[in-house]
Order: structure tokens, then C-alpha cells, then sequence
């Protein structure tokens, strides 16, 4: 029998990790292990600070032939020093571990958002410059992440999901629906020329990494990952709380005045040192009302059409979260 394929995983414990461990897990030539922020009650999933140095998690016997990093600091909001560690000194270390084991493959998750401006921008392609400037830390960490990883004297791929939705999230579609009970749900942008822009279900993305790392010929690689079929935000954010029973956003705020509102936020957080997030972010803003969509020519190339269209990953998010606002009922 082959020798199987050692792959570990960062931040297994979270949505994009967790979903690529359960992928890997099923192929009978890997033999897959990850790394993640809390414990878990699996022997194969280590409890790792990825912001300082560390040691071979599961010690010499596990030399990893691939790490997909999929780990960051994903949330909107936080301070400069925080993103740093988090998606920068990790991705360092995350790297130094790579040279120390002889790993052949890093696979980095990045984001598109390295390439956000502050307007509407369509078909972006792996071509377009990211930066000098970014909409947030987030995204500036992200691309700094990038910058480390194409230095890095191994094979490496870098992966730029956009938008990723669909059961088991916890980033994206909670903060929408606990922001819609509550009655705090704006439409953001114009009614009548919403902005438009891609998603990616969760189980595209992990096909994706899977074929990221474990594929020949793609060493060198940077890869917008997106579903090529971009649909309305807005509305489809209010046609998913309709069929879930939840407040249909009414109140309409133009992008401008969104972003002023956001900035007054920001700073309120920032100067008074509040806890938590701001109710409103200028990241946000330009998320949900500004249009933005990508050229997946290259995606398509390398790893073929995604297993399933945009409104069917949409019909199964509803699903999940109707089930899981059923089962919370219930408890």
C-alpha cells in the first residue's frame, strides 16, 4: 500500500479548517491532522498558539508533507497589534515550522479582500494590484501573510477565497441573522441597483484545498476563489431571513451614509475602548453595498467547476440554519 500524504491543517477548529480536516479525513491516502486556537476532544487536532514559535505538534513521527494554513483573524474588527499576530507572526511561524519538517507544499488561505477598493470593481482577476492601500487590517495583514508565503523556498499555493457561506459559520451568516432579530439590519446601498457580488459554499472551498494540496503542477500558484455567479447581496440576505421567518430588513441607508454612520461607530468603540464590535463597520459597508465580482477562468483551470451552483449551496445554508434555529427553540 502507497505511503499516505501528511497534511496538516491550521486553525482546524474553525469553519474553513474544520471543513477541510472533515474532507481530508475521507480520503483513504491522506493522513491528515490539524492544529487549532481551543482544545477539542480529538487526539488529532493540537491546541497551538500559532503567534509564537512552536514545536512539531505531534512530535517527529508526524513530518507534515503539506500544511494548508488556514488559520487567521478573520473577524471585522480588532486592533493592529492583534491582526499582526494573528495573520502575519502566525503565518512566519507557520512557515519556519515548513523549513524545520521539510515540508514540500504550504498552502496559504489569503482573502480577495487584498484586493478591495473603496468602489464597485468588477471581474477582478489574479492580475489586479493589491494595495497600497486596504480597506482594514484584515485585509492588509492578509496580503503581508501573502508576501511571506511566495518568499517561502518551498512549493507553495496561495488561495483567495471570497465570501464563504454555508453550515457550520461562524462568522458571516450569524452576525447578519442576530443583527435581523434584533431589528438592526439596514438594507445598505440603493433598492434599486443593489450591489452584486460572489459567495463560495463552504464544501467548494474545501474541494478546492484539497486539489491545492495535494495536486502536481500548481506550485507557485495565487488563485481567486470564487463561485462565478454573483448574485444580489441585499436581497438574497432578505430572501434567506424571509424563508427563516426572521425581520426583512425596511430601513434603507444610502453607501454613504452607511459609511459615516460606521465611522462614527468605529471611533466611538475606539476613543470609549468598548467591548465587543461596533454595530456598524466601514468594512462591512463596503462588503454588502459595493459590487464585487472575479474572473474564475484560473480557478476553473486548476480545480474544475464547483459541485454545485450558488442557489443550491443557498437553499442547503437555509436548511442548516432553519434546523438550527429549531434545535435552539427546543432547548
Amino acid at each position: 500500500m502507497p505511503e499516505r500524504t501528511r497534511v496538516l491543517v491550521t486553525g482546524a477548529t474553525g469553519f474553513v479548517g474544520g471543513a477541510l480536516l472533515r474532507a481530508l479525513r475521507a480520503r483513504a491516502d491522506v493522513d491528515a491532522r490539524g492544529v487549532g486556537r481551543r482544545p477539542v476532544d480529538d487526539p488529532a487536532i493540537a491546541r497551538v498558539d500559532l503567534s509564537r514559535p512552536f514545536a512539531p505538534p505531534f512530535g517527529p513521527e508526524f513530518r507534515p508533507d503539506v500544511i494548508v494554513h488556514a488559520a487567521a483573524r478573520a473577524s471585522q474588527w480588532g486592533t493592529r497589534a492583534q491582526y499582526r499576530a494573528q495573520n502575519v507572526d502566525a503565518t512566519a511561524n507557520v512557515l519556519d515550522l515548513a523549513r524545520r519538517s521539510g515540508t514540500r507544499r504550504v498552502v496559504h488561505v489569503s482573502s480577495t479582500s487584498v484586493l478591495y477598493r473603496r468602489a464597485d470593481q468588477f471581474g477582478l482577476s489574479e492580475t489586479a494590484p493589491a494595495g497600497p492601500d486596504f480597506l482594514n487590517e484584515y485585509a492588509r495583514t492578509k496580503h503581508e501573510g501573502e508576501e511571506l508565503v511566495r518568499r517561502h523556498a518551498g512549493e507553495w499555493v496561495v488561495v483567495r477565497p471570497r465570501a464563504v457561506f454555508g453550515p457550520g459559520d461562524t462568522t458571516l451568516l450569524p452576525r447578519i441573522l442576530a443583527a435581523a432579530r434584533r431589528g438592526r439590519l439596514p438594507f445598505l446601498g440603493d433598492p434599486d441597483h443593489p450591489a452584486v457580488g460572489d459567495l463560495l459554499y463552504i464544501d467548494v472551498l474545501a474541494d478546492a484545498l484539497v486539489s491545492a494540496a495535494l495536486a502536481p503542477g500548481i506550485a507557485g500558484t495565487t488563485v481567486n476563489l470564487a463561485s462565478g455567479e454573483p448574485v444580489p447581496l441585499m436581497p438574497t440576505i432578505a430572501r434567506i431571513l424571509r424563508e427563516l421567518g426572521l425581520p426583512v430588513p425596511r430601513r434603507t441607508i444610502p453607501r454613504r451614509a452607511a459609511l459615516g454612520l460606521a465611522t462614527a461607530a468605529e471611533t466611538a468603540w475606539r476613543v470609549g475602548r468598548l467591548g465587543g464590535e461596533p454595530p456598524l463597520t466601514r468594512y462591512a459597508v463596503w462588503l454588502l453595498a459595493s459590487s464585487k465580482t472575479f474572473d474564475v477562468s484560473l480557478a476553473r483551470r486548476l480545480f474544475g467547476p464547483p459541485s454545485l451552483s450558488t442557489d443550491e449551496a443557498i437553499d442547503r445554508t437555509i436548511a442548516a440554519a432553519r434546523r438550527d434555529l429549531v434545535a435552539g427553540a427546543a432547548r
